[in-house]
């Protein structure tokens, strides 16, 4: 069973983040970069599969040079072998042009499945991994929080998945393989690089594509005009009159003004 897990490299969550002069994309500049925390799931996903099931489990990880120590720690927890598609215009590309790269290197793979994160922490459109799996005209489901393989056949034929609902709800899907899934986070307990991990990492192979090579240019059907900080501001309201009164009007509020019941 071949797993391809897409993995990106984001800014770590406790990184000052500070907005570039052009006011397009965030200044990168003396940023500390981390995994992106729905895909070290989906790669956790991929391993546990193949510890039951045996495979390969292989890494992409689309980006410039510096995505190398992130690719290294997934390669670290289990990997077997990574594919970076370099690519130092990412941030200027939509989860299309994203999606597009990603197809070009996991075609000639022919992967039984091939998971990514629901969404990245930086974006979050929760596109990528959908348009993915249209171009590669596979069977998908979002949302998953685990991953069983039907029946004891090898090949692997079949899959059962459970996903997460709204209101603590979850739903069980079982799809034919190959196919693409979008993992949420949550769903296993993540383990980390062991000493000897992190050694057997820099033996094992890491192809690089570029995007020249793959044949996917840079254009985008989406713009992003521009990226602005959240502005804080202190909008507090003082409720009067009496309890009856004030939840009258908190009422009133909260349906006509934030419009959430």
């Amino acid at each position: 069973m071949k797993i391809i897990v897409a993995i990106k490299q984001v800014p770590d969550r406790d990184a000052p983040v500070r907005i570039d002069a052009a006011g397009k994309w965030i200044d990168e500049a003396n940023l500390e970069f981390a995994m992106n925390e729905s895909d070290a799931y989906a790669l956790e996903e991929a391993l546990q599969l193949k510890e039951k099931n045996g495979g390969e489990v292989v890494v992409l990880c689309a980006g410039p040079e510096r995505v190398g120590p992130t690719v290294r720690e997934a390669l670290a927890k289990g990997a077997d072998r990574a594919i970076h598609v370099e690519a130092n215009d990412l941030a200027t590309r939509d989860a299309l042009g994203v999606a597009r790269l990603l197809a070009a290197a996991i075609a000639p793979e022919n992967p039984d499945l091939v998971l990514t994160g629901l969404q990245s922490d930086d974006i979050g459109s929760g596109q990528t991994g959908v348009i993915l799996a249209e171009l590669l005209n596979r069977a998908h489901c979002t949302l998953v929080l685990s991953v069983e393989t039907i029946g004891g056949g090898i090949p692997v034929s079949r899959i059962k998945v459970k996903r997460e609902l709204e209101d603590g709800w979850s739903q069980h899907i079982e799809l034919p393989l190959p196919a693409v899934l979008t993992i949420q986070s949550g769903g296993n307990k993540l383990r980390y690089a062991t000493l000897m991990g992190i050694k057997k990492a820099k033996t094992k192979e890491m192809k690089a594509l570029t995007a020249g090579e793959l044949g996917v240019d840079a254009a985008a059907v989406l713009t992003l005009e521009r990226v602005t900080l959240p502005q804080k501001q202190k909008s507090t309201q003082m409720l009067g009159g009496t309890a009856k009164e004030a939840a009258a009007a908190l009422a009133e509020k909260l349906k006509f003004e934030v419009r959430v019941i």
